[in-house]
């Protein structure tokens, strides 16, 4: 049984879910980080500049950069209410209308009487868009904090710039904890470039829809028809009763990862196909890929529920 992300109709579009530009604290304006991205290959890409009032709340206006190539989703960081540490959350909206309304966050820390993250994540969500809980482990962010967010369609597992800027890149370990609790939720990879050190075209998602609009790519991620890479690209997964068979351009290693200690891995030179056995899997609810090549460069499929 083919994955639906490998066997849905349509191709994989390269795209960037998390950016920033002049409009909040980047230092390239939106036109020219799109001009970036679309020149370094990439089909679209969401500016998600950061949504406070420092910045009058702004949700970038994409639209003039697409054409016939490359195109663009709306969309915005949110940031209302206090994590458990007492810091503001950050939340990922992809899919915003350009009318959404204003939080009660004038500044980079909570204030009283803002709505909370929870809260804002499902208005996110009601809008139409497509919310995930960023950088968990930069934001210092408690597993009850993760949990709280029960509008999320993902957790952002690798983040390129906090990879770059103070080594806290992770949103594994979030993750594989809700996924065993039973939540249905995505892993994304992004940059959340600013543009002010390394932080751009590190991580990126590779959505399987039919055509490169807007509308197609967001269902898509909606759908969880995509993966999530550094740079290998991943181009089959297939599910029997006994093994799981993984196609992708030459890597080094294939690993499958469940609940608890659940791991089995395989490893070689320049492989193409790796069918791993699922019996170390019995107990678990689901399991998720990770292929390395010889650089270390990873690539992820989302989780698969057995």
């Amino acid at each position: 049984m083919p994955l639906s992300a490998f066997s849905a109709p349509g191709r994989f579009h390269r795209g960037n879910l998390h950016t920033h530009s002049t409009l909040s604290d980047g230092i390239l304006a939106p036109e020219e980080v799109c001009r970036r991205y679309k020149v370094e290959g990439y089909d679209f890409i969401a500016l998600t500049d950061h949504f406070v009032g420092r910045f009058n709340y702004p949700i970038a206006d994409t639209k003039p950069f697409r054409d016939n190539t490359f195109t663009t989703i709306l969309g915005a960081e949110l940031h209302s209410g206090a994590m458990q540490n007492g810091e503001l959350w950050h939340i990922l909206a992809v899919g915003l209308p350009e009318d959404f309304a204003p939080s009660h966050t004038p500044e980079f820390t909570p204030v009283e009487g803002q709505e909370t993250g929870p809260e804002i994540a499902r208005r996110a969500r009601d809008a139409g868009a497509f919310v995930a809980v960023a950088h968990p482990q930069w934001s210092g962010m408690t597993l009850d904090d993760a949990r709280s967010i029960d509008a999320a369609h993902a957790v952002e597992v690798y983040n390129h710039g906090c990879a770059m800027g103070c080594d806290r890149p992770d949103g594994f370990h979030t993750a594989d904890l809700l996924l065993s609790e039973g939540r249905r939720l995505t892993l994304i990879a992004t940059d959340d470039a600013h543009f002010n050190e390394p932080d751009h075209f590190g991580g990126w998602v590779m959505v399987k829809s039919e055509a490169n609009t807007p509308e197609l790519l967001l269902e898509a991620l909606k759908r969880g028809d995509f993966y999530s890479s550094q740079g290998p690209e991943i181009r089959g997964v297939s599910l029997s009763a006994s093994a799981v068979t993984v196609q992708s351009t030459a890597v080094a290693s294939v690993i499958v990862q469940g609940h608890g200690t659940a791991a089995v891995a395989t490893h070689g030179h320049s492989m193409s196909e790796a069918s791993i056995p699922l019996q170390r899997f019995a107990r678990s609810p689901w399991i998720r890929i990770t292929v390395i090549d010889a650089a270390g460069k990873r690539a992820w499929t989302n989780p698969i529920w057995l």
